[in-house]
Protein backbone atom coordinates (compact mmCIF):
# COMPACT_ATOMS: atom_id res chain seq x y z
CA UNK A 1 0.00 0.00 0.00
CA UNK A 2 1.78 3.38 -0.81
CA UNK A 3 1.53 6.47 1.40
CA UNK A 4 -1.08 8.27 0.09
CA UNK A 5 -3.67 5.36 0.88
CA UNK A 6 -2.40 4.87 4.54
CA UNK A 7 -2.06 8.73 5.07
CA UNK A 8 -6.26 8.70 3.76
CA UNK A 9 -6.78 5.33 5.48
CA UNK A 10 -5.45 6.65 8.87
CA UNK A 11 -7.57 9.68 9.23
CA UNK A 12 -10.61 7.63 7.99
CA UNK A 13 -9.94 5.11 10.52
CA UNK A 14 -10.11 7.98 13.59
CA UNK A 15 -14.00 8.35 12.86
CA UNK A 16 -15.22 4.81 11.52
CA UNK A 17 -12.79 2.34 12.33
CA UNK A 18 -12.10 1.08 8.93
CA UNK A 19 -8.31 0.73 8.37
CA UNK A 20 -6.77 0.18 4.73
CA UNK A 21 -4.94 -2.69 5.89
CA UNK A 22 -7.93 -4.56 6.82
CA UNK A 23 -9.57 -3.59 3.65
CA UNK A 24 -10.44 -6.93 1.18
CA UNK A 25 -9.95 -5.23 -2.53
CA UNK A 26 -13.07 -4.27 -4.17
CA UNK A 27 -14.69 -6.30 -7.13
CA UNK A 28 -15.83 -5.06 -9.92
CA UNK A 29 -18.67 -2.44 -9.22
CA UNK A 30 -20.85 -0.37 -11.15
CA UNK A 31 -19.45 3.33 -11.79
CA UNK A 32 -18.94 5.43 -8.56
CA UNK A 33 -21.85 8.67 -8.82
CA UNK A 34 -20.10 11.48 -7.19
CA UNK A 35 -23.35 13.30 -6.56
CA UNK A 36 -24.59 11.04 -4.41
CA UNK A 37 -25.56 13.01 -0.62
CA UNK A 38 -25.20 10.21 1.30
CA UNK A 39 -21.21 10.35 1.00
CA UNK A 40 -21.69 13.26 3.49
CA UNK A 41 -20.81 12.73 6.58
CA UNK A 42 -23.26 13.53 9.22
CA UNK A 43 -20.75 14.75 11.68
CA UNK A 44 -19.33 17.84 9.75
CA UNK A 45 -20.54 20.92 11.51
CA UNK A 46 -22.63 23.69 10.27
CA UNK A 47 -21.40 26.61 9.08
CA UNK A 48 -21.67 29.72 11.22
CA UNK A 49 -22.46 33.52 9.89
CA UNK A 50 -19.87 35.64 12.07
CA UNK A 51 -19.54 39.10 12.17
CA UNK A 52 -16.75 41.76 10.36
CA UNK A 53 -15.82 39.04 7.45
CA UNK A 54 -15.02 41.53 4.19
CA UNK A 55 -12.24 42.04 1.91
CA UNK A 56 -10.33 40.51 -0.93
CA UNK A 57 -9.07 37.35 -1.42
CA UNK A 58 -6.56 35.91 -3.97
CA UNK A 59 -6.49 32.45 -4.85
CA UNK A 60 -3.83 31.30 -7.47
CA UNK A 61 -2.79 27.32 -8.38
CA UNK A 62 -4.40 24.20 -9.06
CA UNK A 63 -6.45 23.99 -12.73
CA UNK A 64 -7.80 20.77 -10.75
CA UNK A 65 -9.77 22.31 -8.22
CA UNK A 66 -10.40 25.87 -9.93
CA UNK A 67 -14.44 24.99 -10.83
CA UNK A 68 -14.72 23.66 -6.95
CA UNK A 69 -12.72 27.13 -5.64
CA UNK A 70 -15.24 29.21 -7.84
CA UNK A 71 -18.12 27.14 -6.39
CA UNK A 72 -17.35 27.77 -3.12
CA UNK A 73 -16.26 31.62 -3.37
CA UNK A 74 -19.95 31.40 -4.83
CA UNK A 75 -21.56 29.96 -1.63
CA UNK A 76 -18.98 31.96 0.62
CA UNK A 77 -20.18 35.46 -0.75
CA UNK A 78 -23.65 34.41 -0.58
CA UNK A 79 -23.48 35.00 2.86
CA UNK A 80 -20.80 37.35 2.91
CA UNK A 81 -21.69 40.12 -0.14
CA UNK A 82 -19.02 42.62 0.98
CA UNK A 83 -16.27 39.74 0.11
CA UNK A 84 -14.57 40.06 -3.28
CA UNK A 85 -12.78 36.50 -4.14
CA UNK A 86 -10.50 36.16 -7.17
CA UNK A 87 -9.72 32.76 -8.60
CA UNK A 88 -6.89 31.66 -10.57
CA UNK A 89 -6.07 27.96 -12.01
CA UNK A 90 -2.99 27.15 -14.19
CA UNK A 91 -1.36 24.32 -12.09
CA UNK A 92 -0.24 23.46 -8.93
CA UNK A 93 3.49 24.88 -9.39
CA UNK A 94 1.82 28.64 -9.78
CA UNK A 95 0.49 27.76 -5.85
CA UNK A 96 3.81 27.95 -3.80
CA UNK A 97 4.93 31.19 -6.09
CA UNK A 98 2.07 33.14 -4.93
CA UNK A 99 2.33 32.15 -1.64
CA UNK A 100 5.72 33.29 -1.16
CA UNK A 101 5.21 36.10 -2.93
CA UNK A 102 2.24 37.46 -0.88
CA UNK A 103 -0.05 37.65 -4.51
CA UNK A 104 -2.47 35.23 -2.90
CA UNK A 105 -3.99 34.48 0.35
CA UNK A 106 -4.70 30.63 -1.00
CA UNK A 107 -3.28 28.16 -2.79
CA UNK A 108 -5.06 25.37 -4.24
CA UNK A 109 -2.98 22.29 -5.07
CA UNK A 110 -3.39 18.91 -6.32
CA UNK A 111 -0.45 17.71 -4.87
CA UNK A 112 1.93 18.28 -1.87
CA UNK A 113 4.21 20.75 -2.20
CA UNK A 114 7.98 19.75 -2.64
CA UNK A 115 10.64 20.23 -0.17
CA UNK A 116 12.60 22.98 -2.13
CA UNK A 117 9.07 25.03 -2.98
CA UNK A 118 8.40 24.45 0.96
CA UNK A 119 12.45 25.91 1.86
CA UNK A 120 11.32 29.32 -0.06
CA UNK A 121 8.26 29.95 1.37
CA UNK A 122 10.18 29.13 5.08
CA UNK A 123 12.81 31.83 3.66
CA UNK A 124 10.48 34.19 2.87
CA UNK A 125 8.09 34.50 6.32
CA UNK A 126 10.30 31.65 8.69
CA UNK A 127 8.21 29.03 8.87
CA UNK A 128 6.18 26.52 7.03
CA UNK A 129 2.99 26.86 4.66
CA UNK A 130 0.18 25.32 6.20
CA UNK A 131 -1.30 22.44 4.42
CA UNK A 132 -5.13 22.27 4.12
CA UNK A 133 -6.89 18.96 3.01
CA UNK A 134 -10.17 20.13 1.58
CA UNK A 135 -11.22 17.45 -0.33
CA UNK A 136 -10.89 13.60 -1.87
CA UNK A 137 -9.98 12.88 -5.61
CA UNK A 138 -9.57 9.79 -7.34
CA UNK A 139 -7.30 10.43 -10.14
CA UNK A 140 -9.23 8.73 -13.11
CA UNK A 141 -7.90 7.07 -16.37
CA UNK A 142 -10.72 8.36 -18.62
CA UNK A 143 -11.26 6.69 -22.07
CA UNK A 144 -14.60 7.61 -24.76
CA UNK A 145 -17.67 6.21 -23.61
CA UNK A 146 -17.87 3.88 -26.69
CA UNK A 147 -14.59 1.76 -25.33
CA UNK A 148 -15.37 -1.28 -25.12
CA UNK A 149 -12.16 -2.07 -22.70
CA UNK A 150 -13.09 -3.38 -19.20
CA UNK A 151 -10.07 -1.65 -17.16
CA UNK A 152 -6.51 -1.95 -16.91
CA UNK A 153 -3.71 -2.65 -14.61
CA UNK A 154 -1.58 -0.13 -13.23
CA UNK A 155 1.64 -1.75 -15.71
CA UNK A 156 -0.53 -1.77 -18.26
CA UNK A 157 -1.11 2.32 -17.43
CA UNK A 158 2.51 2.79 -17.40
CA UNK A 159 3.28 0.89 -20.60
CA UNK A 160 0.66 3.06 -21.97
CA UNK A 161 1.60 6.73 -21.01
CA UNK A 162 5.59 5.92 -20.41
CA UNK A 163 8.49 5.58 -22.40
CA UNK A 164 10.66 4.51 -19.86
CA UNK A 165 8.22 1.71 -18.26
CA UNK A 166 9.39 1.39 -14.72
CA UNK A 167 6.86 -1.24 -13.77
CA UNK A 168 8.57 -3.99 -16.47
CA UNK A 169 5.67 -4.21 -19.48
CA UNK A 170 6.10 -4.40 -22.54
CA UNK A 171 5.35 -0.86 -25.17
CA UNK A 172 1.77 -0.61 -25.25
CA UNK A 173 0.39 1.46 -28.73
CA UNK A 174 -2.67 0.18 -29.85
CA UNK A 175 -5.94 -1.13 -28.34
CA UNK A 176 -5.40 -4.69 -29.22
CA UNK A 177 -2.10 -4.59 -27.03
CA UNK A 178 -4.03 -3.18 -24.19
CA UNK A 179 -6.78 -6.37 -24.46
CA UNK A 180 -9.21 -4.60 -26.23
CA UNK A 181 -10.98 -6.68 -29.13
CA UNK A 182 -12.50 -5.95 -32.63
CA UNK A 183 -13.20 -2.91 -35.06
CA UNK A 184 -10.64 -0.31 -31.94
CA UNK A 185 -8.23 -3.41 -31.48
CA UNK A 186 -5.78 -2.52 -34.44
CA UNK A 187 -6.27 1.75 -33.66
CA UNK A 188 -3.49 3.62 -32.57
CA UNK A 189 -4.07 4.72 -28.67
CA UNK A 190 -4.00 8.68 -28.84
CA UNK A 191 -3.20 9.73 -25.46
CA UNK A 192 -3.99 13.10 -23.61
CA UNK A 193 -1.99 14.57 -20.10
CA UNK A 194 -1.59 17.56 -18.67
CA UNK A 195 1.57 20.43 -18.94
CA UNK A 196 4.32 20.13 -16.44
CA UNK A 197 3.21 22.75 -14.56
CA UNK A 198 0.16 20.35 -12.94
CA UNK A 199 -0.03 18.87 -10.38
CA UNK A 200 -1.88 16.48 -11.21
CA UNK A 201 1.01 15.65 -14.36
CA UNK A 202 3.58 14.84 -11.04
CA UNK A 203 1.06 12.70 -9.53
CA UNK A 204 0.35 10.76 -12.16
CA UNK A 205 4.08 10.74 -12.93
CA UNK A 206 4.74 9.62 -9.85
CA UNK A 207 1.98 6.82 -8.79
CA UNK A 208 1.10 5.24 -12.41
CA UNK A 209 4.35 5.72 -13.99
CA UNK A 210 6.84 5.16 -11.03
CA UNK A 211 8.65 8.42 -11.91
CA UNK A 212 9.33 7.79 -15.47
CA UNK A 213 8.90 9.66 -18.39
CA UNK A 214 6.26 10.00 -20.57
CA UNK A 215 5.92 9.24 -23.91
CA UNK A 216 6.55 12.31 -26.51
CA UNK A 217 3.42 11.54 -28.15
CA UNK A 218 0.96 12.55 -24.99
CA UNK A 219 -1.19 15.62 -26.05
CA UNK A 220 -0.44 17.67 -22.89
CA UNK A 221 -3.29 19.97 -22.51
CA UNK A 222 -3.29 22.94 -20.30
CA UNK A 223 -6.14 22.23 -18.08
CA UNK A 224 -8.37 18.85 -16.99
CA UNK A 225 -11.42 19.97 -18.77
CA UNK A 226 -9.64 20.12 -22.63
CA UNK A 227 -8.23 16.33 -21.40
CA UNK A 228 -11.88 15.53 -21.07
CA UNK A 229 -13.12 16.89 -24.03
CA UNK A 230 -10.01 15.47 -25.81
CA UNK A 231 -11.41 12.01 -25.03
CA UNK A 232 -14.84 12.46 -25.62
CA UNK A 233 -13.79 13.57 -29.17
CA UNK A 234 -12.11 10.93 -30.23
CA UNK A 235 -12.85 6.85 -29.75
CA UNK A 236 -9.04 5.84 -29.95
CA UNK A 237 -8.21 8.34 -27.12
CA UNK A 238 -7.52 8.07 -23.52
CA UNK A 239 -6.19 10.46 -20.44
CA UNK A 240 -6.22 11.02 -17.08
CA UNK A 241 -7.97 13.78 -15.01
CA UNK A 242 -9.45 14.75 -11.74
CA UNK A 243 -13.10 12.16 -11.04
CA UNK A 244 -14.71 16.19 -11.23
CA UNK A 245 -14.09 16.62 -14.46
CA UNK A 246 -16.47 13.68 -15.70
CA UNK A 247 -18.70 14.05 -18.14
CA UNK A 248 -21.37 11.58 -19.91
CA UNK A 249 -18.56 11.40 -22.85
CA UNK A 250 -16.43 9.49 -20.85
CA UNK A 251 -15.66 6.44 -18.65
CA UNK A 252 -13.48 6.28 -15.89
CA UNK A 253 -11.71 2.71 -15.79
CA UNK A 254 -11.47 0.35 -13.31
CA UNK A 255 -7.90 0.07 -11.70
CA UNK A 256 -6.06 -2.92 -10.96
CA UNK A 257 -2.63 -3.32 -8.72
CA UNK A 258 -1.52 -6.29 -10.74
CA UNK A 259 -2.64 -9.18 -13.04
CA UNK A 260 -4.99 -11.13 -11.48
CA UNK A 261 -6.06 -9.05 -9.10
CA UNK A 262 -9.82 -7.45 -9.12
CA UNK A 263 -10.68 -4.20 -11.09
CA UNK A 264 -11.38 -1.36 -8.80
CA UNK A 265 -13.84 1.72 -9.77
CA UNK A 266 -12.35 4.95 -8.69
CA UNK A 267 -15.38 5.48 -5.86
CA UNK A 268 -15.56 7.26 -2.89
CA UNK A 269 -15.47 4.10 -0.70
CA UNK A 270 -12.45 2.36 -2.35
CA UNK A 271 -10.57 6.18 -2.11
CA UNK A 272 -11.58 5.38 1.36
CA UNK A 273 -10.15 2.13 2.05
CA UNK A 274 -7.33 2.29 -0.17
CA UNK A 275 -7.72 0.06 -3.17
CA UNK A 276 -7.81 2.51 -5.67
CA UNK A 277 -4.33 3.01 -6.64
CA UNK A 278 -4.87 6.66 -7.43
CA UNK A 279 -6.68 8.24 -4.39
CA UNK A 280 -5.26 11.84 -3.36
CA UNK A 281 -6.03 14.54 -1.16
CA UNK A 282 -6.61 18.00 -2.84
CA UNK A 283 -5.30 20.74 -0.57
CA UNK A 284 -5.69 24.20 -0.28
CA UNK A 285 -2.06 25.90 1.28
CA UNK A 286 -2.05 28.88 3.60
CA UNK A 287 0.39 31.67 5.23
CA UNK A 288 -0.37 30.46 8.86
CA UNK A 289 2.34 31.78 11.03
CA UNK A 290 3.12 29.96 14.69
CA UNK A 291 0.81 30.59 17.18
CA UNK A 292 -0.96 32.86 15.61
CA UNK A 293 -4.64 33.30 14.66
CA UNK A 294 -4.83 33.63 10.44
CA UNK A 295 -6.02 36.56 9.21
CA UNK A 296 -10.52 36.45 9.60
CA UNK A 297 -11.62 36.41 6.00
CA UNK A 298 -9.25 33.67 5.47
CA UNK A 299 -9.68 31.38 8.20
CA UNK A 300 -13.44 32.17 7.51
CA UNK A 301 -13.08 30.88 4.18
CA UNK A 302 -11.65 27.79 4.88
CA UNK A 303 -13.54 26.78 7.71
CA UNK A 304 -16.91 27.43 5.43
CA UNK A 305 -15.31 24.62 2.94
CA UNK A 306 -14.55 21.85 5.80
CA UNK A 307 -18.40 22.66 7.00
CA UNK A 308 -21.32 20.54 6.06
CA UNK A 309 -22.47 23.49 3.65
CA UNK A 310 -18.58 23.38 1.96
CA UNK A 311 -18.30 19.32 1.33
CA UNK A 312 -21.91 19.22 -0.16
CA UNK A 313 -20.42 21.98 -3.07
CA UNK A 314 -17.49 19.34 -3.19
CA UNK A 315 -19.74 16.32 -3.99
CA UNK A 316 -21.75 18.83 -6.40
CA UNK A 317 -18.54 19.47 -8.35
CA UNK A 318 -17.86 15.37 -8.61
CA UNK A 319 -15.39 15.22 -6.27
CA UNK A 320 -15.61 13.45 -2.66
CA UNK A 321 -16.17 14.85 0.64
CA UNK A 322 -13.88 14.72 3.80
CA UNK A 323 -14.97 12.59 6.43
CA UNK A 324 -15.34 14.27 9.59
CA UNK A 325 -12.08 13.25 11.16
CA UNK A 326 -10.37 14.43 8.26
CA UNK A 327 -12.01 17.66 7.90
CA UNK A 328 -11.54 18.68 12.16
CA UNK A 329 -7.48 17.57 11.16
CA UNK A 330 -7.68 20.19 8.61
CA UNK A 331 -9.66 23.24 11.12
CA UNK A 332 -6.75 22.25 13.98
CA UNK A 333 -4.28 23.53 11.48
CA UNK A 334 -5.64 26.95 11.44
CA UNK A 335 -5.73 27.29 15.30
CA UNK A 336 -2.06 25.52 15.80
CA UNK A 337 1.34 25.52 14.06
CA UNK A 338 2.06 22.19 12.96
CA UNK A 339 6.27 21.92 12.07
CA UNK A 340 5.33 18.49 10.36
Amino acid sequence: MNLIHKSLAVLVFAASSLSAQEATPAAPAAPATPAKTSMLDDKLPNYEVTSGVSGNLNSVGSDTLNNLMTFWAEGFKAKYPNVNIQIEGKGSSTAPTALASGAAQLGPMSREMRTSEIATFQGRFGHKPTKIAVAIDALAVFVHKDNPIKGLTVAQVDSIFSSTRKRGGQDISTWGEAGVKGDLAGKTISIFGRNSASGTYGFFKDKALKNGDYKGSVKEQPGSSSVVQGISADINAIGYSGIGYKTSGVVALPISEKDGSPFVEPSYENCLNGTYPFARYLYVYVNKAPNKDMDKLTSEFITFILSKQGQEITIKDGYYPLPASAAEESRISLKYYSAE
